[in-house]
């Protein structure tokens, strides 16, 4: 059975996390999905960051109103980018373009250690109204919604 992991702050959770966590839900099949969730030790954002208590309520609340079977998932939370994927046995990684180098920064550890390296998921940016990626930074300045439509100018 697939182990997929997938790590993230999910500040917002906005589409593109939506789109992270529906693949691995989707590359685990009949297999467990691992999701990380960045510490507030962990955290440095340019902006403000709810705590990890309201953030990890707000994915647990997202996952169930998915449908996903609580056995089919786990949420940890992060004390440094790697997480349990260095020592556990994973079988695939779900990253975003900001997260692909720590990806590989992992199967190189990995690696080092003997391990097989982790089959590395890509999924690329969803864009917002205007062609830029939807981010937590974005809709923390008031530019964007959650699901990427332009704030309009009051």
């Amino acid at each position: 059975m697939p182990k997929v992991a997938v790590g993230g702050t999910f500040q917002y959770l906005h589409d593109g996390h939506a789109r992270l966590i529906e693949k691995a839900f989707e590359i685990a099949g009949s297999g467990k999905v691992y999701i990380g969730l960045t510490s507030d030790e962990m955290l440095q954002k340019n902006h403000s960051v709810e705590s990890y208590k309201i953030r990890r309520s707000r994915l647990l609340e997202y996952i169930k109103k998915m449908g996903v079977p609580e056995e089919k998932y786990e949420v940890t939370r992060l004390n440094d980018p790697c997480g349990p994927t260095i020592e556990e046995d994973f079988n695939h990684i779900i990253v975003s373009p900001e997260t692909y180098p720590v990806a590989l920064k992992i199967n190189s550890i990995r690696e080092k250690k003997g391990k097989k390296p982790l089959e590395i998921v890509y999924v690329e940016y969803v864009m917002a109204e205007d062609g830029i990626p939807i981010s937590s930074t974005r809709i923390s300045k008031g530019e964007i919604d959650r699901h990427g439509r332009l704030k309009k100018e009051a």
